[in-house]
């Protein structure tokens, strides 16, 4: 698996992405420095996490990490410093979510949206396709990292730094 695989995955992410950023601009509060759903306990897999490393090799070994709380890759206006090569949990951050659960054994369709987003029509009541379906994309992730790394644990960011 290569860096190249991942920034694939991530373009076409975007490309899906961006067609819901447009659809929901009159709801979505998202900008730069709006960082409220960049925590801490955001992890990546490997994969993602060997892109960042070759990318921001210089940022890892001498920047120092925005305080615990917060993303650790945010700068003091809150921007992401790593933005071009974000992970793909940041790049559907704040767009409608919909997801498939079990429970019961019994499928439920589950929707959620950031707090600050919820202006407009609630999210149970927008088509599948006005969501992100959380899902696919993941499994393709999970799949590039069982070919190159055997262990599909995540890794959180503020790790990274050195």
């Amino acid at each position: 698996m290569t860096d190249s695989d991942v920034r694939s995955l991530h373009e076409r992410v975007e490309r899906k992405a961006r067609r819901l950023h447009v659809l929901h601009q009159a709801r979505t509060q998202c900008r730069s420095g709006c960082s409220s759903c960049c925590v801490d306990e955001l992890t990546v897999f490997e994969v993602e996490a060997d892109e960042i490393r070759t990318s921001y090799a210089e940022l890892l070994a001498r920047g120092t990490p925005h305080a615990p709380g917060a993303c650790a890759f945010l700068d003091v206006a809150n921007a992401c410093r790593i933005y071009e090569h974000r992970p793909y949990v940041c790049r559907t951050q704040g767009l409608p979510l919909r997801w498939i659960d079990e429970r019961d054994d019994e499928a439920v369709e589950l929707r959620d949206i950031c707090p600050l987003n919820e202006n407009g029509p609630p999210v149970e009541m927008l088509a599948e396709e006005e969501c992100w379906t959380l899902g696919p994309f993941e499994e393709e992730l999970a799949t590039m990292q069982s070919v190159s790394h055997p262990e599909l644990t995540r890794i959180p960011l503020r790790t990274l730094f050195k």
